[in-house]
């Protein structure tokens, strides 16, 4: 048995190849950013705005949209809504001045429902409307109110 190529295998947690070197940089990197988040993203203000974009949503689209998720106990600066019978890619293509994101992935062309939205029991022709939205510190109302604008008219097209 050749000596070296032992040096290069692992065990199966690694697809039998030798592990890589970690990310030094990047992890220190993320445990700052970690730590800069932790002293605003549970501020009270933080939570307000995201209640008060899930209050807005349904004033403007009642049972349009549903939220995804427990009502009080989610991430404080995360909104995962659905809006039924439509697909988040598509809204969201309509809408290029807004960084949020969906729950399911794209492959050559087939939407695929969120491995946790499924989990959660979520219909799937509810899954995939969902959009999740992160609110920041300096998110404002208005901010917020323009959104709700954009999203009523990227789903009247």
């Amino acid at each position: 048995r050749d000596a070296r190529a032992h040096r290069y295998r692992s065990d199966h947690r690694e697809a039998g190849r030798r592990a890589g070197t970690e990310n030094v940089a990047s992890i220190i990197g993320l445990g700052a950013a970690c730590h800069v988040a932790q002293g605003w993203v549970d501020h009270p203000q933080v939570v307000r705005r995201r209640d008060y974009f899930w209050q807005r949503l349904r004033e403007r689209f009642g049972d349009r949209v549903v939220l995804n998720g427990h009502p009080e106990r989610r991430l404080p600066n995360t909104l995962n809504v659905s809006f039924r019978g439509m697909n988040g890619h598509d809204i969201l293509s309509k809408l290029p001045q807004i960084a949020a994101s969906t729950g399911s992935a794209c492959h050559a062309g087939e939407a695929h429902l969120s491995p946790v939205l499924a989990a959660m029991a979520v219909p799937t022709e509810v899954g995939f409307g969902a959009i999740r939205f992160s609110l920041g510190r300096t998110t404002t109302e208005q901010e917020i109110d323009r959104v709700v604008e954009d999203l009523e008219q990227a789903l009247a097209q």
